[in-house]
């Protein structure tokens, strides 16, 4: 089963696509990061994360999508930002018909590293070595949408199969 992780932004957005076979083993297909600038207007970035994502969701052919939960307990500002950019992810997926699952940090965490508290670093290590990968994925927003596709695996174990 093909799963397709998201990390949600305004500026940057991470991406994980990882394959899982009916035994649970995970390999890496992609992963990188949709970027828009702040000096485009508000709407201009929307129509990139728009485009964008709906091309990473043709090429790859997801059978699901999980992404962040956003909470913001200090800007306000930025929370609003992130969820524009959000819906028009959530747009995207939803209107590809693809399965999507959301996931508090807390969760995420708790479900690769088995620490809800875990570091960063410690995510990004679990990452590297779930997957087999010769190195961290760079960067940090790449690490977290492949994080959060391994949560969604790890979460439905036993009802994953390659397709």
């Amino acid at each position: 089963m093909i799963i397709l992780g998201i990390d949600p932004g305004l500026a940057t957005i991470g991406y994980g696509v990882i394959d899982v076979d009916k035994n649970g083993k995970m390999d890496c297909l992609s992963y990188g990061c949709i970027k828009t600038e702040s000096y485009h207007s508000l709407s201009t970035r929307l129509r990139i994360i728009y485009e964008d994502m709906k091309e990473i969701i043709e090429k790859y052919s997801p059978k699901q999508v999980s992404i962040e939960k956003i909470f913001f307990n200090k800007n306000v500002t930025t929370g609003i930002s992130v969820s524009h950019a959000r819906g028009v992810i959530l747009l995207a997926v939803e209107q590809s018909e693809i399965p999507i699952t959301e996931y508090t940090p807390l969760q995420l965490k708790s479900k690769v590293v088995g620490y809800g508290h875990a570091e960063k670093k410690q995510v990004q290590y679990m990452v590297k070595n779930i997957l087999s990968l010769e190195e961290v994925p760079k960067p940090d927003d790449a690490a977290d949408g492949l994080a959060l596709a391994i949560c969604y695996a790890y979460a439905n174990r036993g009802r994953l199969y390659k397709g």
